[in-house]
């Protein structure tokens, strides 16, 4: 398991160290800004080491930042772990954290313009998507279908 220390002040401090969620679970301090750090993680794996649509990549990173959003905010720890899988036709990406409080998927209104968005966005843009409960506190994921198009 790998991380970012809580005192990597820089977000490209995580950036340079070429952490790869492929390999194993990244720890990441639960501070707004590693958000940031995840996004950039999941874009950097799916567009440039796994070389798949921007279109697929652009939806994974806003979902990422979602489920990241609910785990700085609602698990009340000092860290959650990232983790991106893949196999044939088919990314995974889990975020875990030890808070075994599962989250809600409230109905959005036309007025929630900054909260209440989040799960319905993984709802609408994931294939698939659900929480797992673990010893530990829980693992919400979600999966996406990889479309494979021939280059040229």
């Amino acid at each position: 398991m790998l991380g970012v220390r809580e005192e990597d002040e820089s977000t490209d401090t995580a950036w340079d160290l070429g952490l790869d969620p492929s390999a194993g679970e990244i720890r990441l301090p639960s501070r707004a800004r590693s958000a940031r750090v995840a996004r950039r993680l999941t874009q950097r794996q799916l567009q440039q080491r796994w070389l798949l649509p921007a279109e697929l990549t652009d939806d994974a990173v806003l979902l990422v930042s979602e489920l990241v959003g609910n785990a700085v905010q609602h698990a009340g720890a000092a860290e959650f772990g990232l983790r991106i899988r893949r196999r044939r036709g088919w990314i995974r990406v889990e975020v875990r954290d030890p808070s075994r409080a599962l989250p809600c998927h409230l109905p959005v209104r036309e007025m929630d313009v900054v909260s209440g968005r989040g799960l319905f966005l993984v709802d609408t843009l994931a294939d698939r998507w659900g929480v797992d409960l673990l010893a530990d506190g829980k693992c919400t994921w979600f999966e996406m279908r990889v479309s494979y198009r021939p280059v040229g």
